[in-house]
């Protein structure tokens, strides 16, 4: 997947968060955090969605954090609906700028599948909130915010969303009402169901596509 990866804890409101670090070839120029889906649905860092979005991160040079949220694996804590793994995300961000001060001064990526598109999405609003460096990209692939919104949302126009066409977790039409109310344009991959059965590549491109210009 990559030259090197190693795994890295940091610490999170609950405890421990157990996070696997994936290192480009040659020095960072940036990085990325990729947020999986749902804890209690079998969702972690190993996702095949997950994986492609971080292999396509690295590939494009970028150092990629991939973390289970709390409950996962060795991560400590229990499933807290978004909001605990919203602030479990604010201190990781923090955390890695300390830990990898090379990569973050480059721009960096922020995505989420299904699930860990609702601690994207609302963690770009906290880092908002925080004046903080925001990501150049927020991805939210299988968009599921609104089922575990818990704050207001304001997401840049540069927010790329990708969706199944025949996603039967999370409904296209549902998608579709969330890029609606934000304004957002969303590509819609033909045929693709919640977990892109066949259509990874079809998804590495978009987000391939989606990091150029970084």
């Amino acid at each position: 997947m990559s030259l090197r990866t190693e795994q890295w804890t940091c610490q999170g409101l609950a405890g421990t968060i157990a996070c696997t670090v994936d290192y480009p070839e040659g020095d960072p120029l940036g990085w990325a955090l990729v947020l999986h889906p749902h804890p209690l649905y079998g969702g972690t860092r190993d996702n095949k969605v997950v994986t492609t979005v971080s292999r396509t991160c690295v590939q494009a040079g970028l150092l990629c954090v991939r973390p289970n949220f709390r409950g996962v694996g060795a991560s400590q804590g229990s499933f807290d609906r978004a909001v605990g793994e919203t602030a479990d995300m604010v201190r990781c961000v923090e955390q890695i700028r300390q830990t990898w001060p090379q990569a973050v001064a480059g721009p960096w990526v922020l995505a989420g599948f299904s699930f860990g598109t609702a601690v994207a999405a609302q963690l770009y609003a906290e880092l908002a909130d925080r004046n903080v460096p925001l990501p150049a990209r927020l991805m939210l692939i299988g968009c599921a915010v609104e089922r575990f919104r818990y704050r207001a949302l304001t997401l840049p126009l540069e927010t790329v969303m990708v969706h199944g066409e025949i996603d039967e977790v999370v409904p296209l039409a549902e998608s579709m009402e969330f890029a609606r109310a934000h304004q957002l344009p969303m590509t819609v991959i033909p045929d693709a169901s919640h977990f892109f059965h066949g259509k990874l590549l079809m998804l590495r491109q978009v987000v391939h596509n989606s990091l150029a210009g970084l």
